[in-house]
């Protein structure tokens, strides 16, 4: 079995290379989905992120306002590494039961987990290969204020917030570039 992190920068094309990956046969997970998951209503990350950031960030639905969390996250670093605290122990958790899933059923698997903060949560040191999404700068501020709807400023801050593409390219094994075109990233997937 091959485990494989997958990181980059925020809004640098990780779901894209995530979805190649799994075309060509991968065991793919996403650790952002895994979370969503995690912080729906009834689950015990939702009740513990309701007491720590009140309830302002629950929506009309009963479920957490994300737009409105990563707001308040994205401002100020305490509260983001208080959220962090809370998730990603249960996101880690998750992720090996679900690696533990796939060995059983297939030893020769190579399981790719696509994780924003992979570096950041120095876990980069559990998988058998770390490959790092980039793009360039003005490409990801773009895509990040078309994906978000955010203004330039909004998006500068939010990309601020994580290491840089540069940072997290001195950590890589891979290194792929979706600067260019689909045809391009492909290529470099495969």
């Amino acid at each position: 079995m091959l485990t494989v992190a997958l990181t980059g920068s925020i809004a640098v094309g990780k779901s894209y290379v995530l979805e190649q990956l799994g075309a060509l046969g991968c065991y793919t997970m996403d650790a952002d989905e895994i979370a969503r998951d995690l912080m729906r209503p009834c689950q015990p990350a939702y009740h513990e992120i309701v007491r720590e950031f009140g309830t302002g960030i629950v929506a009309g639905d009963g479920t957490l306002d994300r737009a409105r969390l990563a707001t308040l996250v994205f401002a100020d670093g305490e509260r983001r590494e208080r959220l962090n605290r809370i998730v990603h122990p249960r996101v880690r958790e998750e992720i090996r039961r679900r690696v533990g899933e796939i060995a059983a059923r297939d030893p020769q698997a190579i399981i790719v987990i696509a994780a924003a903060l992979v570096i950041e949560a120095g876990v980069q040191g559990d998988f058998d290969a770390l490959v790092v999404v980039h793009c360039d700068r003005e490409a990801q501020i773009a895509r990040l204020m078309l994906r978000d709807g955010l203004s330039r400023e909004e998006a500068l801050a939010r990309i601020a917030a994580q290491l840089s593409s540069e940072e997290k390219l001195r950590y890589a094994d891979y290194a792929i570039d979706t600067s260019g075109s689909l045809d391009d990233t492909g290529a470099q997937v495969e």
